[in-house]
């Protein structure tokens, strides 16, 4: 467990709230079309996916951005924009109504675009769970500082899983655990956004060469890999010479652009960052969920 120097005692903690979240298809536009020109309906986004969880695989599904354990969204458009904003990878959620009332789960991650908070719980509770009931999150992390490491930012993290995290200051630098290394050639949908407060970005997987050289073809939903030459400070770029570290959040896809999502967790324009390669290095294992809390 880490002891580097933060902020923690100066965060604010506030609830947020959602329900979960059906899952959608749009009517006439659910084909998607392959960059080899093949044609595919799949399971996508929304709803309570049962046997994807954290540490799973992020490939090997025959699915479309699908998210592991429970989707979370609020009805109301600000109302979801906060639950997007403050709820951070490694928060407590915990059901507060219908059948698994009382069920408690963690935060993995956020999906842009449709803007859904992802969350992990227990098989058990999960299979008590139905579309609709109300999810709330106990969220802390907006505004969290390394305070001996003014080049390197905290972004949608949760102050107890930056402790489990394994950072460790090295001179200037800061030593991250990793699975992967990835290019910055190769993020797709979700760069150039404002900011990288919410949502993810994806890692594209069309190019063979890269994907071997890099190992993509392990990459487990849950994973926190670095992405390098790619500024998150304020938006998502490409920095030559930057590093930014996130987690993979949802599985892949066959349309152009996409593929497995991540999500900021900790940036560094100057290149601050100094991954180092663990395949340990899985929010699942961090947190003793998904696949570590069911032993496989």
């Amino acid at each position: 467990m880490s002891t580097m120097a933060t902020n923690r005692d100066c965060i604010v903690e506030q609830a947020v709230l959602g329900e979960i979240a059906p899952a959608l298809a749009r009517k006439g536009r659910y084909l998607r079309i392959a960059p080899d020109g093949t044609v595919s309906a799949l399971p996508g986004v929304g709803a309570i996916t049962y046997n994807v969880r954290v540490g799973d695989s992020a490939l090997k599904w025959r699915a479309d951005h699908v998210e592991p354990g429970v989707s979370v969204k609020n009805d109301k458009e600000d109302a979801n924009a906060a639950l997007n904003l403050l709820a951070c990878v490694g928060n407590a959620a915990v059901l507060v109504s219908g059948e698994a009332k009382g069920a408690r789960g963690v935060v993995t991650g956020k999906h842009g675009g449709i803007e859904h908070v992802l969350a992990d719980f227990a098989a058990e509770d999960v299979e008590r769970m139905t579309i609709g009931d109300k999810v709330q999150v106990r969220a802390r992390g907006l505004g969290l500082e390394l305070m001996e490491q003014a080049d390197v930012r905290v972004l949608n993290l949760d102050p107890d899983l930056l402790e489990l995290m394994g950072l460790e200051p090295a001179g200037d630098r800061l030593r991250v655990p990793v699975t992967h290394r990835v290019p910055a050639a190769v993020m797709g949908s979700g760069i150039g956004n404002g900011d990288a407060l919410s949502g993810d970005y994806d890692i594209q997987l069309f190019d063979q060469e890269i994907v071997e050289r890099c190992g993509l073809g392990t990459l487990r939903l849950g994973d926190v890999v670095a992405v390098i030459d790619a500024d998150h400070t304020y938006g998502r770029i490409y920095r030559g010479g930057a590093v930014s570290v996130g987690v993979v959040v949802h599985s892949c896809c066959s349309q152009a652009g996409h593929g497995p999502g991540v999500t900021t967790l900790l940036t560094s324009a100057s290149g601050r960052i100094e991954p180092v390669i663990d395949a340990g290095a899985n929010i699942a294992n961090y947190l003793k969920i998904g696949t570590a809390r069911e032993g496989r």
